[in-house]
């Protein structure tokens, strides 16, 4: 018998839940009166439902469901910017997360500077990013603005340098919450080939799409979430073509016979 794949991402009976307030509180000095006052009611959302999976090293995957399926909660999870409620969840190797391409930069701070503090978060060295700066700006093609405030950026141009900050290293897991949009069709046909070249060099690729035909090109696998559940977890095509089912006949949830157990 072959020996098993070493895993690159594995979720154990993983569930977010997140409380949400009843009523909209339109200032956080009436938010504290009402704490201080018991008067703070909350509706519990549950993002992910015992979730339980494993990733191979090497492997493609693609998440589909519709809007609030908890796919996108998922991708936090796995990058560690949210910590699940229950469960557990182990990941082995360097992450580069995007996620929401400019989360966590300073308005105030230059692009310079931006580009030292995210790689700080992404777990480099300033002196690591240092050495880099010339290659992120060069891709980003913002050479002569890395040191004006971000605020002075137009929204592609700060999506530009996030992509460039977060890929300029070589990752062991790459997370891509839907595909890039981030400039002209140049641009995007750049960021492209470098995200072709980490599946090509059998880095463990992990998307989550709107996008059925390019799940089916580009992963190995598919994992279908729904209600915060793994409704399905297989083939591409097959999972994409039951997804499809679903969505034309408009079911408001699988039934417990669609659902992979």
């Amino acid at each position: 018998m072959a020996p098993e794949a070493p895993q690159a991402i594995r979720l154990e009976g993983v569930t977010v839940r997140y409380r949400v307030p009843k009523e909209v509180v339109s200032s956080i000095k009436e938010y504290a009166i009402r704490r201080l006052q018991g008067r703070i009611e909350h509706d519990e959302l549950v993002a992910l439902r015992g979730v339980s999976l494993s990733v191979a090293h090497g492997e493609r995957v693609g998440v589909i469901g519709p809007n609030g399926a908890g796919k996108s909660t998922m991708m936090k999870v796995i990058a560690r910017v949210c910590r699940p409620t229950e469960g557990r969840v182990v990941v082995r190797g360097r992450v580069a997360p995007l996620l929401q391409l400019g989360i966590g930069f300073h308005s105030e701070l230059s692009g310079r500077e931006n580009v030292v503090l995210q790689g700080t978060l992404l777990g480099r060295s300033r002196a690591e990013m240092e050495a880099r700066m010339g290659a992120i700006a060069g891709f980003a093609e913002i050479e002569g603005f890395l040191d004006a405030p971000v605020r002075t950026y137009s929204t592609g141009m700060s999506a530009r340098i996030a992509f460039a900050t977060a890929t300029d290293v070589d990752p062991d897991i790459l997370l891509v919450d839907e595909m890039l949009s981030v400039g002209d069709e140049r641009f995007v046909a750049k960021c492209q080939e470098r995200m072709a070249g980490f599946r090509e060099r059998g880095k463990t690729f992990f998307l989550v799409s709107h996008s059925l035909p390019v799940v089916e090109k580009t992963c190995h696998r598919a994992i279908w979430l729904l209600d915060g559940e793994v409704v399905a977890d297989g083939e591409p095509k097959d999972v994409c073509d039951r997804y499809r089912e679903w969505a034309r006949n408009g079911s408001g949830g699988a039934t417990a016979e669609n659902r992979d157990r």
